[in-house]
Order: structure tokens, then C-alpha cells, then sequence
């Protein structure tokens, strides 16, 4: 069901299938996914992650079968909570290349990641509405914050799905691009971002981290802290040497 592949230097393409299901995030497969992620995260090797699903679906939602007789002492017990928290606290770039259906679960798992590149015929939605319930892995806030209360609401109370071209007007994708195009796209800028400093990159990552959970003179403390501590860095003597003799940098992660 999940697989690791390697389509570029310091890329790992981590692939989600589980077709018979449109892609349905089981909490096992919750906790897998994000045991590979950090397994990811952890390899000096891999600087940018791409996290892709089939041509159908990315992730249609979470199981509803192993939710269908759950109780509330139970959920509270799987602590579904915990598995996204190990999604969230990845510090590499994570891309997700969206083809399908991106729904419920799927479209949180989407919004964990740093980047969004979706297919033309990518479709996202929060329908827990539909079923009784409400969002329950980041999608009210996470949407919320990338799109405006309004927005959001729209889409949280009717659980209505939208469109690619929807979601990059709303700010919730970073592009769109032909369906046939998404991994490769997705590869592509995962290999630009693994050439680059990664210490500066996890910087980056935390700071922009910030943006959403910290008041403004706080997360503006942080990024300059962040920032003058990339002056200890040997990325940072490389980067300006290299501009200075106008040649392309190698950055070694120092």
C-alpha cells in the first residue's frame, strides 16, 4: 500500500494505494504513513519529500467502516490526534501531488503538506457533515486559515466538494497543472528545494509554522532568531561564495 521510491536526487516519492477503497485512510494506514515519513525525515539523503496517491484518488476520506460502531471513549483511545501530529511535525518539505479525490481525511492530509500541486481534475471537500460528523484531523482550522472563515464555512457546513481551479483561486493549492503532470511537476520542484540548504529550508519551514501559530511579534522574533543562526552555518559561507564567483552552489547540509 505504501511504497518509497527515489525519481531524483535527494527526492523520495512516498505513493499511497489502496484503490479498491479510493485511497480511504485507515487509522493503521494513518500511522504507517507517518512512520515512513519520519522514516524520511530522519535520512540524511532525502531533502524534500513528494507524497502522491493513484490517478483516482489521493485519499477519499477516512474509513468510515472502522468508524461505523466507535463510541467516543474509543475514539478518544485510538488518539487519532497523535498520528497527525507526526504528519504536521515533519521538518523536510513535504509536496502532496493531488490527482482525484482529495476528500475528508484526504484533504487534511493534503493540507499538512508544505506545497499542493493538483491535477485539472482534482477534487477536495470536507463532506463529514454528510455523515453526522465534523472535520476531526486540522480541517476547520487548517482550511480556515488557509482560505478566510467564509470561504471555509461554505464548504465545512455544506460539505459541498470543489474543483482545482476553485481551490488555487482560494489559496489552498500552489498550482494546478494537467492531471498527467502532477507527479513529474511535483518532482520537479522537490528537486529545485532538495538543491537548496536544508538547515535554511526546516528554518523556513518553522517560521512559516509560525505564521499560523503565533502572534505576529512572536513569530517575527523567531524568524530572526532563525535567521542569524544561518550565519553559523557552512551552507551560508557557500551560498555567498558561490554568488560572489558566480558559480552554483553545493550545499552539504552544514
Amino acid at each position: 500500500m505504501l511504497t518509497v521510491e527515489t525519481p531524483a536526487a535527494g527526492v523520495a516519492l512516498l505513493r499511497y494505494e489502496r484503490p479498491e477503497a479510493r485511497n480511504a485512510l485507515s487509522a493503521g494506514i494513518r500511522a504507517d504513513m507517518a512512520e515512513r515519513l519520519e522514516a524520511l525525515d530522519a535520512d540524511s539523503a532525502v531533502r524534500a519529500i513528494v507524497l502522491t496517491g493513484t490517478e483516482k484518488a489521493f485519499a477519499a476520506g477516512a474509513d468510515l467502516a472502522e468508524m461505523a460502531e466507535a463510541g467516543p471513549v474509543e475514539m478518544l483511545n485510538r488518539n487519532t490526534g497523535a498520528v497527525w501530529d507526526r504528519i504536521a511535525n515533519i521538518s523536510k518539505p513535504v509536496i502532496a501531488a493531488v490527482n482525484g479525490f482529495a476528500l475528508g481525511g484526504g484533504c487534511e492530509l493534503a493540507m499538512h503538506c508544505d506545497i499542493i500541486i493538483a491535477g485539472e481534475g482534482a477534487r477536495f471537500g470536507q463532506p463529514e457533515p454528510k455523515v453526522g460528523l465534523m472535520p476531526g484531523g486540522g480541517g476547520t482550522q487548517r482550511l480556515t486559515r488557509s482560505v478566510g472563515k467564509f470561504r471555509a464555512n461554505l464548504y465545512l457546513m455544506t460539505g459541498r466538494m470543489f474543483d482545482a481551479r476553485t481551490a488555487l483561486e482560494m489559496g489552498l493549492v500552489s498550482e494546478v497543472v494537467a492531471d498527467d503532470a502532477v507527479i513529474d511537476t511535483a518532482i520537479e520542484i522537490a528537486g529545485e528545494i532538495a538543491a537548496l540548504p536544508p538547515v535554511a529550508l526546516k528554518s523556513i519551514k518553522q517560521a512559516v509554522r509560525m505564521a499560523d501559530a503565533a502572534p505576529l511579534d512572536q513569530a517575527l522574533a523567531f524568524e530572526r532568531r532563525a535567521f542569524q543562526f544561518l550565519f553559523a552555518t557552512d551552507d551560508k559561507r557557500e551560498g555567498i561564495s558561490a554568488f560572489m564567483e558566480k558559480r552554483k552552489p553545493v550545499f552539504d547540509g552544514r
